[in-house]
């Protein structure tokens, strides 16, 4: 027999317990935030009044807008508002004038029984208006006939000018000067001492401007504080000037027109 001793075989090692995890604390329900979150969402009575002030806003900020915008209207002279009310008035009633007549145009067209007819005879109008317009033809009507004396030679050419476009705005459908002279949009004014020359042609004192308009309108833009008689009565021409109205006024001078070089009639959109 042999003495070695039987070998033990060894022991398989024990494994050491872990640490066991900590279990996480719960958490306490932060009432503070709570609060603030609940105080930023608006409840539908605060969104309605937060849309209600949205638009107090916008009427506020439109009418500081239209407040800004009528500043020049609040320093005017009381004269000064009643002659811009006048000329909206006029301005009105000759629109309304117009559409009268284009109505009335339209329902001749559309019931006359001979179509033709109607159109020459409307065109034939309609040319004879243009013809007073463009300078080309005679007028007569009522108005007014403004004279200027300028014995020292002061009145310039811009003086003359201010008083075509005040009646132009009172409604002046038809100008001549002197006589020898028809004012059109294209009429120009230049100094030439001792007088003026308009359209070529040399025009002295005394002025005579004679209108075709509502007399009493025409009138009233002559005599306006500050306008055409207030300048040639004022010490910078030293003039006289007279206005009269008359129930009948007869323009007989005459615009040559002259050929445009370059502008030639548009094609019709309509073709």
């Amino acid at each position: 027999m042999s003495d070695e001793k039987p070998v033990t075989p060894a022991k398989p090692e024990q494994p050491q317990p872990q640490t066991p995890t900590p279990m996480p604390k719960p958490r306490t329900p932060n009432l503070a935030l709570r609060r603030l979150r609940a105080g930023f969402k608006p409840s539908r009575g605060q969104a309605i009044v937060a849309v209600v002030l949205a638009l107090v806003a916008c009427v506020a900020v439109v009418q500081v807008r239209v407040n800004r915008a009528d500043d020049g209207y609040q320093n005017a002279r009381r004269e000064d508002l009643i002659a811009i009310l006048d000329g909206l008035g006029q301005n009105t009633r000759r629109l309304e004038s117009e559409i009268a007549d284009l109505e009335e145009r339209k329902n001749s067209l559309s019931s006359s029984a001979d179509k033709a007819q109607t159109a020459r005879e409307q065109a034939e109008a309609q040319v004879r208006t243009l013809g007073i317009l463009a300078g080309t033809l005679p007028a007569q009507g009522p108005g007014v006939r403004i004279t200027l004396n300028d014995p020292q030679g002061k009145m310039t050419s811009s003086n003359l000018l201010d008083a075509i476009e005040e009646l132009r705005d009172a409604g002046a459908e038809a100008i001549q000067i002197n006589g020898q002279v028809r004012v059109v949009a294209s009429t120009d004014f230049v100094d030439d001492a001792p007088g003026i020359g308009i359209d070529g042609q040399k025009v002295n004192s005394p002025y005579v401007i004679e209108a075709i308009g509502e007399s009493h309108n025409l009138a009233e833009a002559a005599n306006f504080p500050g306008g055409l008689v207030s300048e040639v009565t004022g010490p910078q021409v030293g003039g006289t000037a007279e206005v009269n109205e008359l129930e009948n006024v007869a323009i007989t001078a005459l615009h040559a027109p002259e050929e445009h070089r370059y502008a030639r009639p548009a094609p019709s959109p309509t073709k």
